[in-house]
């Protein structure tokens, strides 16, 4: 095998960062000069409507190393990262935000833990935030619940500064708010050697925070989301069918015994039809027929699917 040439490369989405730019640059360039790792920087432009692009423009005219892409409008950092990690090359990925808020110091340190300890993600967890209540709140609940969801024990999945091994970006798809859970992402893959580092979180220097409402709300959804198509993205009757035969026998059981009831015991009792739980029992039966016609839906669907047999493969001896 040839050993890539390109130790690192950084991908950073941003948004109306024109000030940080220079400086961040500036950041990484001395640090990896130091660390002598070779790198690529991949500045990924959210549709910015300051004068981000030209100081990106101005930037790469002088460096080699950067490159990057603008989007036409806003599309949101999960749509920037996944076009980021279309084009890298490097053995390790890195990922941190514009806002200068992850420090660049973590870098070699980052590295060393996927080239030489061997794990496949690395997640920065920033013990010591420099954030507003507002934020920091909502963060802890999500880690909180993203913990007991995925199975996977990290203080701070939605830290910018990770690392990845090469082969975990490009297997892996971000659409929507996807980029919260990557780990989990990485996990569904396959990757299971997932870590963690303490790194330290800057003060916001320039600018404001983009965190707002929205994230509170859309959080907990994309989490289900990331959950159920990881575990059921490729078998949804064993989910669907699972829960509608659930449902069914619960209402057959219970329409069952009233009318056995009915029929033997209590001849006088008034009409099945006008008996609460009987109707619970048909509205039982008819949402169990319901699930587990959605997950036939859903098994015609995946079987007509381009990517249905597309299955992650990490090595192959005389194929």
């Amino acid at each position: 095998m040839i050993e890539n040439e390109l130790n690192v490369s950084i991908v950073i989405p941003l948004y109306n960062e024109e000030e940080s730019l220079p400086e961040l640059f500036s950041w990484i360039q001395k640090v990896l000069s130091e660390a002598r790792l070779s790198y690529e920087l991949i500045l990924v432009d959210d549709g910015s409507t300051d004068k981000s692009w030209q100081v990106i423009q101005s930037l790469a005219a002088e460096h080699k190393e950067i490159k990057a892409i603008q989007f036409q409008r806003n599309y949101g950092k999960s749509a920037a990262l996944q076009k980021g990690f279309e084009v890298v090359s490097g053995t390790v990925v890195l990922t941190m935000d514009a806002d200068l808020q992850d420090s660049p110091e973590e870098i070699p340190a980052l590295y060393a833990m996927i080239t030489q300890q061997g794990f496949d993600v690395v997640s920065g967890w920033k013990k010591k935030r420099h954030d507003p209540l507002t934020k920091t709140i909502p963060t802890k609940l999500y880690n909180w619940a993203a913990r007991r969801i995925t199975g996977i024990h990290l203080h701070d999945f939605n830290c910018g500064i990770k690392a990845y091994r090469l082969a975990v970006v490009k297997s892996i798809e971000l659409y929507g708010d996807m980029h919260r859970y990557i780990p989990a992402l990485a996990k569904y893959a396959g990757f299971k050697n997932i870590g963690e580092k303490v790194v330290q979180h800057q003060a916001r220097k320039f600018g404001y925070t983009k965190f707002g409402i929205n994230r509170f709300l859309n959080g907990p959804l994309d989490l289900m989301t990331v959950a159920f198509l990881g575990k059921f993205g490729k078998k949804p009757m064993h989910f669907f069918g699972a829960l509608g035969t659930l449902m069914f026998f619960i209402g057959a059981l219970l329409a069952l015994y009233l009318g056995i009831d009915k029929l033997f015991f209590h001849k006088s009792a008034q009409l099945l039809a006008s008996r609460t739980a009987f109707l619970l029992a048909l509205v039982a039966m008819i949402i169990g027929v319901q699930f587990f016609m959605t997950g036939f839906i859903a098994e015609i669907m995946g079987r007509n699917s381009s990517s249905r047999n597309n299955y992650l493969i990490q090595e192959k001896i005389a194929c």
